[in-house]
């Protein structure tokens, strides 16, 4: 007995361990999958400087600066809008100007270091320049810790007092997703705010690590317009540097000494559109320095048109935000995941050998102790009546739709009593204690004896 019941048990554990290690392996790559669709998602959600028309001051998207130049000259500050980094540098004549560059990593690495050669009086606006930047620029700042999305917090944060006026007014802004802090060889006094998100530098640099207080999407967040409109309307004018795509190499003069200068020419000078931008690079105007409004007003018409053609786009796409999209494939991977789980096996039932063997007395002696432990004399009850009465139908020939008084009288004139105990005893009320259950055990017992016996070897229903 021995040796065959082991010899029984080896085959059935390896099926055993396969199925449970796909137990173990489904929820496991379904885990994986949604962790992997979370990643994509939060990578689709998040903004690239490198698409065309991000923190533009023409574009009208989600990722678009059309808002804060609405802002701005609500508020009476120009903004002038360059597509080159040499006209953005000539525009910042004489008079007290704002560099705003949103993505600085479109730049030429042979360009940069102009950034950082800007004259006194004029302020420069970076977001979120990576290292190469930085020391490209000559900034003495390090990028330290990047969180996984921007956190709205107030300028405070982060233990110290923030010494910027624009910053304090603004109060809770979305601007700590970079942090930056001096670089680890110089020695710079900075101006923190926002949990080290933003930084200003001697000479009037200011870093920020978010571009979310500027884009279109969410400037109407918290103090999000009142941070965006401080940092860059101070000086009254705003030189808006709006790169659409990687800068090209700069020209470079003759000059017989010194470092190569820049050839201010018109082709240089490229709109997204493509086409050639003819006019001077001082104002905005149609000559260079005169302070012309009307020209300047023809040139950024054109230049809006030609920004705003953009590429056809699935009107299915563009009317759900990309939360919404990455939220309906988590919620899909997730009632995958349930339906695998109850599932619990792919294809259709198949037969198990049982590990032991379990007597039928032991099955039902367990199943009436939780009857009794539940008190379900009830159920109890129904389960006695329905296993009498289906070998009683079974003894007697008939049909499970046979009416209760037909088969109360059936077996009233096979067992030999009146037919109205015969319905009480097979339909009657519930027992409403242990000893009314028992009795009812025991008649019923009787009954189905009694009518089931064989004709030639009679019974009277005692117990054996």
């Amino acid at each position: 007995m021995t040796a065959t019941a082991t010899a029984t048990a080896a085959p059935a554990a390896r099926p055993a361990r396969r199925r449970r290690r796909h137990r173990v392996l489904i929820p496991l790559a379904l885990a994986a999958a949604l962790f992997t669709g979370t990643l994509i998602a939060h990578a689709m959600d998040q903004p690239d400087p490198t698409d065309r028309g991000f923190l533009s001051p023409v574009a009208a998207g989600d990722d678009g600066g059309s808002r804060l130049a609405e802002a701005l000259r609500a508020q009476g500050v120009t903004v002038q809008r360059e597509t080159d980094l040499l006209p953005a540098l000539i525009a910042l004549d004489d008079r007290p100007a704002t560099l705003f560059v949103p993505a600085p990593e479109l730049l030429h690495q042979d360009t940069v270091h102009a950034l950082g050669e800007l004259p006194a009086g004029r302020r420069l606006v970076l977001v979120d320049p990576s290292r190469r930047v930085l020391e490209s620029a000559g900034i003495p700042l390090v990028p330290t810790d990047r969180r996984w999305a921007t956190r709205a917090v107030g300028p405070a944060a982060g233990g110290r007092a923030c010494p910027l006026p624009e910053a304090v007014r603004a109060g809770t802004a979305a601007a700590e997703r970079q942090r930056y802090a001096a670089a680890p060889d110089r020695s710079v006094l900075l101006d923190r705010c926002y949990a080290d998100g933003l930084v200003r530098l001697p000479g009037d640099v200011v870093v920020i690590g978010a571009s979310d207080p500027f884009r279109n999407e969410r400037i109407g967040e918290h103090g999000n317009r009142a941070l965006a409109t401080g940092l860059l309307g101070g000086s009254g004018r705003v030189v808006w540097l709006d790169l659409d795509g990687p800068a090209p190499p700069p020209r470079v003069g003759t000059g017989s000494s010194g470092p190569p200068a820049w050839s201010p020419t018109p082709d240089d000078r490229t709109t997204p559109g493509g086409t050639a931008d003819s006019t001077g690079g001082g104002d905005g105007s149609g000559e260079p320095g005169d302070g012309g409004e009307g020209s300047a007003g023809e040139r950024e018409g054109e230049q809006s048109e030609q920004a705003q053609r953009p590429d056809p786009a699935n009107p299915l796409w563009a009317a759900f935000p990309a939360w919404f999209w990455a939220l309906l494939v988590q919620l899909a991977l997730a009632a995958l995941l349930v339906v695998l789980w109850r599932a619990r096996r792919l294809g259709p039932p198949v037969t198990e050998p049982l590990p032991v063997r379990v007597r039928s007395a032991e099955t039902v002696l367990g199943r009436a102790r939780l009857y009794r432990r539940a008190h379900a004399h009830a159920a109890a009850a129904g389960t006695l009546r329905a296993a009498a009465l289906d070998r009683l139908r079974t003894r007697l020939q008939l049909p499970a739709t046979t009416p209760q008084a037909e088969v109360a009288g059936r077996v009233a004139a096979r067992a030999g009593d009146p037919p109205e105990e015969i319905r009480e005893l097979l339909y009657g009320a519930e027992p409403g204690s242990d000893a009314e259950l028992l009795a009812l055990a025991r008649s019923l017992d009787r009954l189905t004896r009694t009518v089931t016996a064989h004709p030639d070897h009679p019974t009277e229903g005692d117990h054996r």
